[in-house]
């Protein structure tokens, strides 16, 4: 079949399976006129590596998993010790949004979002402390900076 209908069966873009030949994920057949001749083979590789992809897993641990997956003699803990490996990496990046959004929110919680000139969202990007800043008041209502508080994320990632 040719890679418009390999594409359409695979659910993957003409390009994204050139770039898969390319880096030797595959590799189809030539025709003698030398086009592409994708085999039932190939879009069962192409759906392996577009299920893959969307769980995350990076291309070198694709290639990793094609090759387990051609392994009649892996065992099992191989794979088993890449999907774990992927997931502590996706458990890490949701800690890091969740640290994300909870320093988000209380700088937004602490700003007035008013016609005032002062701003602890504007002082927490800048690393200055909002009494430091030109023109700013040294009294503030809104609490603890997020420094203070202990919400800031970029002071944990210094």
């Amino acid at each position: 079949m040719n890679i418009s209908v390999a594409s359409r069966r695979s659910g993957l873009p003409a390009k994204t399976i050139r770039y898969y030949e390319e880096i030797g994920l595959l590799q189809p057949d030539r025709s003698g006129n030398g086009y592409r001749d994708y085999s039932e083979t190939d879009v069962h590789r192409l759906r392996f590596l577009q299920r893959s992809r969307s769980l995350g897993f990076s291309v070198e641990e694709c290639r990793l998993l094609l090759s387990l997956y051609g392994d009649q003699r892996r065992e099992s803990a191989d794979v088993k010790e890449i999907a774990e490996a992927k997931l502590a990496e996706v458990e890490r990046k949701i800690a890091e949004l969740v640290g994300l959004r909870d320093t988000l929110s209380h700088l937004i919680h602490c700003c007035h979002g008013d016609s005032r000139p002062d701003c602890p969202i504007l002082d927490e990007l800048s690393g200055t402390p909002p009494a430091a800043v030109a023109g700013s008041s040294s009294t503030r209502e809104s609490g603890p900076s997020p420094e203070e508080s202990g919400h800031s994320h970029f002071d944990s990632e210094r």
